[in-house]
Formats: C-alpha cells, structure tokens, sequence
C-alpha cells in the first residue's frame, strides 16, 4: 500500500468529454479499481496539479486512426488520447487494469504508456445463449451478474455482445420438445399491440415484464459501457408440439401458422421499441430455426420488414447456413447494415487458420426437392462449415466468423498464441471480425439440467454459482485484448496473472498456452463429426477402430468407407487420415499433407511441456489448494490427459491402417501398445476428475452430448479388447505379408521461400515466384476464396539460381475473389514432401497465402 501523502489521483477532463458514453463508465471503473486499493479519485482540472497527486489527462482530439484506437503518454502526467469516446474509455480501462493487478496502483499509473494503437479486428465479440430456463433464468434476471461480467467484458476490449435465444433446440427436427422457455421469444417478453390474444400458457404477466425488464437492462448496461448489443432469435416456430412434443412446457397459445410472420414482425419492431439499446439482430433463416425452405422468402420479408421504422440504424446478421441470395435482397430491403456470421470451423473450436478446404461432404448436391431444408442440404450445403462463397470482394453485406462450442465447452482453453492467429485471421477477405461462443455454451440445452450446477463442479470449494463466468476471466482477456492488438506486450496478461499466482504467474501461462492446443488440434484432425451434437473431444464418445466398423453414432457424418482410417479431416487439403498416410509409407510416394504421425507427435509434446509447466506451478504458487489454483490446474492436468489419449489412438489407427494395407501383425502389436497407454491416460481422467466435476456433463439430450469420461472409458475398453483379439487371429492366421513400408529415412528438407504478390489485377496473368535452397519440385495449389471450389494444380518451372515460377492464367484471376493458394514441395528423391508456408511451431499462423485483387 503507499504511503497516505501519494494516495490522491485527479482525472481531468473536460465536462463535455466526460459524459460522453462509455467514458462515465470507464471514469468509474478506474476510480472503483483506485478505492479497492486506498487510493483516493477525484475529478478535477489540471490546475490542481501538485508533487503528491498522480494526474490522468484524457483528451478527445484529432488522432489519425479508427475508432477505438487510443494511447497513453508518459510524462508530467499521464496522458491518455483518442479520436472518439469507446477510444478513451479503453485508455482509462487500461488504466484500471494496471491499478487492480498491481501493488503501488499510484506508481502503476505513472509508468502507464502504450503507444497509439488501433483495432486489428473490429468486431470482437462474444455469444452468450439462453439454453436452460433452469439454469439460466437466475442469471438473466441478476443485475449484480450483468453488472460484473459486462464490466469484464468491456474492459478486455469485446466490444460486442451476442445475448442467443432460442438455440436450445432445432425446431424442424427435434422431436419431444420439453424446455423451449424463450425460444420463439416474443411472447415470452411483451405483449404486442393488436396481438393480444398471443400469448404463453402458463406465463404469468409479472413474469413476462421481468424478462423484459431484464433485457432492457442487460442491453442498456451492454451500451453504458460501450459494447454493440446484438439480439439472437434463433428459432421461429410457434407450434413444435405439432412435431412430436407433448410434453412442451410452455404452449403458445393464439397464433396460427399462415400468422406466424406478421405477428413476428410487429412483435419485432415493439421489441426494438422497448429495448432501444439493442443495435442489432441475428436469425437463424435455415430449416433448424423451425421455417422450410421452400417459399421462405416470402416469410423472412414479412419478419424482417419489423426492423424498418424503429427510429435507428440497426445491424441484422443472418446465420450464414443455407443463405441465398433472396434471403440476402429481404434484409437488404429493411435499409439495416447486413452482415452475414459464418462458422470458423464447422460446429467447434479448431486452430486459428480457415479451412484450405472443406470435408468432401460439404461440397454441393442437387437439388432433391426436400421443401423443408433442400437449400441447405444441397445447393447451398457448402455454406454450413465455414466462409463458404461469401467472401467476394464486391459484396454488399459484412461477413463475420463464429467459433462454435462444440470442442471445448467448460474445461479451460487459454493459449495467448491461438488466441493471438484468431486477431490475424479473422478478417480473412475484408470479413469484420468472430464471436466466440463462450464457455458454458449449450449447458443444459434440450432440458438436460439435471442436478449438477451451471459450472459442473460438485467440489463446493470450486462452484462459482452465476458467477461461473469468473473461471473463465483469463480467457476473456486473452480474446479481447489479443484480436485488438495480436502483437500486444505479454504484460497484458502476465500482470494479471501474477496478482493471481504470484512467482507461478509464468508458468501457469505456459501450463495453459500449451493444454489450450490440444482441443483445437484434435478438432480439425480427429474430425468425426462437423455437428457438435455428435463430436465432442472433450468429452470423445469413441469410435472404433477394430475390425474396421463404422459408428453409429458418426457414420450419418463420414464419407465411405465410414472407418476409423477413412475419417477425413476438417481440412483435407491440410491433413490426411490414417489410411492415406498408410499408403503414402507404402508407397514411398507422401502426399506432403500432415500426417497422424505428425499429430501424435504434437500431442505428446504438448501433454509433457504442459505437464512440466504445471508442476513448476504448483511449486511455486503460494497456495496450490486455493480454488483459483485448483481450477487451473484440474483442467490443464485434463487437457495433458487428453492428449496423450488421442496421441495413443492416433498411432493405434496408424496400426490398424497399416496392418489392413499389409497383414503384417506386427503393425497391430505396435497399434496396441499405443492404445492401451492412451487408455491409460483416459483412466487417469476418471480418477482426476472424481469428487471435482458431475458425474453427468450434460449439454444435450443425445449420449454424445452427456455423460462422464468414466463411461467413456468402457466404450475404450471394449475397442482395445477386440484389437487385441484381432491381432491373436492375424498371429494364429500366419498370413504372408502382403506389403511393407518403404525402407529409408525421409530426404532431407531443403528451405523453401515464397514472396506472394502483394495483390493481383482481374483478368491479367498472375506470376508466383519460390526459391529453395536444394534440390526440389515445387506445385503451386491455388483457388478462389470460396470453399466451394477445387484447387486448381500448377508445376512451376525452374528459372534458374534455385529460383521457380508459376502462372495464373488470366481467365483464372478474372474474378470478384481474393486468391488463396500455397505450395506443395517435393524432395528430388520423392521420399518426402511438404507445403510451403505450411504451419509453424505455435500451430496459429496462416500455411497458406492470400491475395486480394486489385480494385479498379
């Protein structure tokens, strides 16, 4: 604590500066962090200026920058300047930010600097969904949650928040819908004006003015602060009963079905009316959100014709899965900004890169004449797991990103370097930026509650009630303030983690940096399923890998054959299976994609640097049984766990894929030893986990979205068995090899350079120039930015002195894309192969390049 004579701070600003929203807010919160550590704030002018007051000068002025970009200037006093007032708000926040995690808060804001730094990313936000009324009614109606976690949010820099409704089921094909509280969300919020037969049975009117009440005011503390408020109505259905769900626990009653869309609108624009900090509005405008396809137009015109006469610009952002071009001209036509969301990476949290490609099956069908979701399924399918054809360079409409919470859904996930790729690569051909689904995400949805609490932690110790957001303050920090500035000084999270952990604050950063890999690797390698409902890798429902069977629970999602060595990757062009890495070694011919092997070489690097960082940790940590401690420390211990489970069921498949390419059984008996020790690690979960996390992890009604690791680990169990009984048969069998792998170690690589053009003219040939310092064949792999397109395969030529060349051809640049494309390197003796730039050690670049055409 310093002494008293140096423990006054005077903010000076000027009168009409400070009112200027969210600069009262960000005032408050600097002089709240200041008051926590006995240091008086006052307002005041820089004449009061004395030897034992610390002055903070914010000024408004000319800074040539975007909005939000600000600086803090050392000097005589602290100076903090921007162009506009979100600019100063982040300047004072960063301000509180220091004093809170220091220990001399007075000296903390003397030394502040940071130079004039803008935004990399302009959308930085985050989705939080309504999935429970069980668990997240107390939530929505605490003013005290909505105050402390807008103020997290707003002081790390999200500047958008993405409050979901109706997520909790999708209305066109789910059946028995039981807790559908919010999901056609008007009449659980107001009653409409020539509407007021509509209604929710069993919704009491005291009810429904809470619930908007809470609204207003999340999305009025939401603008206080100066975060973009965004509205998620994800679901149009009135009538799922209708389906197949009898045991529906709210009706709605009132509205008939060719009623739907006008009372929907006028629903819309009363809404907007009462909640007039609300600045946009998400739809879900494919077949999941309870409309069919055929003629849906006509109805997202009706609906969406509620945004027009509101008195206020308003974005409306339409979920990018099965979006046409009618549905683009009916919100166009409402005069709002049109922004489309796209997913990252399928229905999960993958690496920060976009996929070079998607799954085969993803690619477009024809048309089938399903009426109730034919666009997306077919034509359009290609637009359900990823950027799809939106990202021309012409359009007319915003693209923005969204990470899914499939992969990672309540254990930790904080590496500065990920988080870091996603600041670079969110805008990805001119897109806006990405929200992130935030932990917790889906907790409890199609009423699966059950007992267990919000967070999942049955240890008391642990449980942090609705405040379960507070586990997770780590991460918000490293998403804000990272896709504001990808290159920001490590301080910026190192000083909070040492007012958290003291001497183990470097440690407990690389502990988590290297455990927050792991998911996102396994997402976009072990990809068994793009639907979340499905896939979970946190949490695997196994698939086996013996006797070469196909899953039930995945094989709707997989290509032929539909086995454990034929999955395809999210990311083909990037990644192979088992069975083709198999015949690559068979071969001596590799594709030059990464390998499983590579993969499971990764995950046990991983597992063991984590594990290393985190003993340090516990070492040096003042007290490892503090819950803060503990929560860290169960999750990375977890994340170590996890990685050498899928290390140990990768090599198995490379067995197996090698043993059903050779019937050599000694590829099966080294396939088995790996199994069994990522089974082991498995086990080791169970007993990590007991007595600290439910015994049910519910956050879906199918048993691969519930569960325990415990359950899992029978399902391992049963696969290990039978491998290890059909490597007894492939033994008794005596079966002549059939195949072996190549002898001889991989050629030597020799460094392989390219210098992309900085952007390319339509219609005009395009040269793309290498060196290589050796011996090597170069292949130039180049597409349009739209997934829904091949690569298009160029051999460059030698030019001399190591140097190569490759041509676009003019009618293949005579487009409205941006071009992607890398290089695929071959050594002269063929034995190796690889793509150039391809991933480096962080796994969270870009391996590919882009280049925007040039605008006339």
């Amino acid at each position: 604590m310093p002494d008293r004579a140096d423990t006054t701070v005077l903010i000076d600003l000027a009168t009409e500066v400070g009112s200027l929203a969210p600069v009262p807010w960000a005032v408050s919160r600097l002089r709240a962090e200041l008051d926590a550590k006995g240091v008086a704030a006052r307002i005041g002018t820089n004449g009061e200026e004395s030897g034992d007051v610390a002055v903070v000068r914010v000024e408004l002025g000319d800074v040539p920058a975007p909005a939000e970009t600000f600086a803090i200037e050392r000097g005589a006093v602290t100076l903090i300047r921007a162009a506009e007032p979100r600019g100063l708000a982040y300047g004072l926040t960063e301000l509180a930010d220091r004093v809170r995690c220091a220990t001399d808060p007075v000296a903390a804001i003397r030394s502040a600097e940071s130079p004039l730094r803008g935004p990399a990313v302009a959308v930085r936000g985050v989705l939080r969904s309504f999935s429970s009324d069980v668990l997240d009614r107390p939530w929505l109606r605490d003013r005290d949650f909505w105050t402390s976690y807008l103020d997290e949010l707003a002081v790390q820099r999200i500047n958008r928040l993405h409050l979901a409704l109706g997520m909790q089921y999708n209305y066109s094909h789910d059946d028995d819908v039981r807790d559908n509280y919010l999901c056609f969300a008007y009449p659980f919020l107001l009653e409409v004006p020539g509407w007021e037969g509509v209604g929710v049975t069993g919704l009491s009117a005291s009810e429904r003015a809470a619930n908007l009440a809470a609204l207003r005011f999340a999305s009025d503390a939401a603008k206080r602060r100066g975060l973009h408020f965004q509205l998620g109505l994800w679901n149009h259905a009135v009538r799922p009963e209708l389906v197949d769900s009898p045991n529906l626990r709210y009706p709605i009653h009132g509205l008939a079905d060719d009623q739907v869309a006008a009372y929907s609108a006028a629903a819309l624009r009363q809404l907007l009316r009462e909640c007039p900090s609300i600045d946009g509005v998400t739809f879900r405008v494919h077949y999941e959100g309870g409309v069919p396809e055929a003629g849906r137009a006509e109805f997202w015109r009706t609906v969406l014709s509620g945004l027009r006469g509101v008195g206020r610009a308003l974005d409306v952002d339409l979920h990018s899965k099965g979006v046409d071009q009618e549905v683009l001209d009916a919100a166009r036509a409402t005069g709002a900004r049109v922004s489309v969301s796209a997913k990252y990476w399928a229905e999960h949290q993958g690496l920060p890169y976009h996929q070079a490609s998607v799954r085969p099956l993803e690619k477009a069908r024809p048309d089938n004449g399903d009426g109730l979701r034919g666009i997306t399924q077919n034509e359009r399918r290609f637009t359900r797991y990823g950027y799809g054809d939106f990202l021309r360079q012409d359009r007319d409409f915003d693209l923005l990103f969204r990470v899914w919470p499939g992969s990672q859904r309540f254990l930790l996930w904080a590496d500065p370097e990920i988080f870091a790729g996603y600041g670079r690569m969110s805008t990805i051909g001119g897109a806006r930026g990405t929200e992130l689904c935030e932990p917790l995400t889906f907790r409890g949805r199609k009423d699966t509650a059950g007992q267990a609490p919000r967070d999942l932690y049955v240890d008391p110790e642990l449980e942090l009630g609705t405040s379960d957001w507070r586990k997770y303050a780590y991460e918000y920090r490293l998403w804000g303030r990272l896709m504001f500035d990808p290159d920001a000084d490590r301080q910026t999270w190192l000083r909070y983690l040492r007012a958290q952990f003291g001497e183990a604050a470097e440690d407990v950063e690389n502990a988590l940096s290297v455990a927050g890999k792991v998911l996102p690797l396994v997402t976009v390698t072990q990809s068994l399923s793009a639907s979340n409902n499905f896939f979970w890798p946190e949490v695997l429902t196994d698939m086996p890998i013996a006797r070469g069977v196909k899953s039930a629970t995945y094989d709707f999602d997989l290509s032929a054959p539909g086995t454990w060595g034929g999955v395809s990757p999210f990311d083909p062009t990037l990644f192979e299976s088992a069975d083709d890495y198999a015949s690559g070694l068979l071969t001596g011919r590799p594709s030059g994609r990464y390998t499983p092997e590579q993969v499971a070489s990764w995950l046990e690097r991983f597992a063991s640097v984590a594990d290393a960082a985190l003993g340090r940790a516990r070492h040096r940590v003042g007290d490892p049984a503090a819950p803060e401690f503990r929560r860290i420390e169960v999750d990375v211990t977890v994340a170590a766990l996890l990685a050498r489970f899928f290390a140990g069921k990768v090599r198995a498949g490379i067995g197996y894929s090698l043993y059903r390419q050779t019937e050599d059984p000694q590829h099966l008996r080294d396939g088995l030893g790996h199994y069994r020790a990522g089974r082991q690690a498995l086990a080791e979960i169970v007993t990590t986990t007991r007595g600290v996390y439910a015994s049910e992890l519910a956050f879906g009604d199918r048993p691969s979205e519930q569960g325990h690791w415990s359950d899992r680990l029978a399902q391992v169990d049963d696969d290990v068995d039978e491998f290890a009984r059909e490597l007894d048969e492939a033994i008794a069998a005596a079966k002549p090899v059939r195949a072996t792998v190549q002898p001889g170690d991989a050629d030597p690589r020799p460094v392989v350079t390219c210098d992309p053009p900085a952007e390319f003219v339509p219609g005009k040939p395009l040269v793309v120039r290498a060196e290589a310092a050796g011996e090597v064949a170069l292949t130039l792999q180049v597409r349009h930015l739209n997934q829904a397109e091949e690569y298009l395969s160029i051999p460059m030529v030698p030019a001399g002195d190591r140097r190569f060349t490759a041509e676009i051809p003019a009618d293949y640049t005579d487009t409205a894309y941006p071009l992607e494309f890398f290089l695929v390197a071959r050594s002269a003796a063929g034995r190796d192969a690889w793509i150039v730039p391809g991933l480096d050690g962080t796994l969270a670049n870009q391996p590919y390049y882009v280049v925007l055409g040039q605008r006339v």
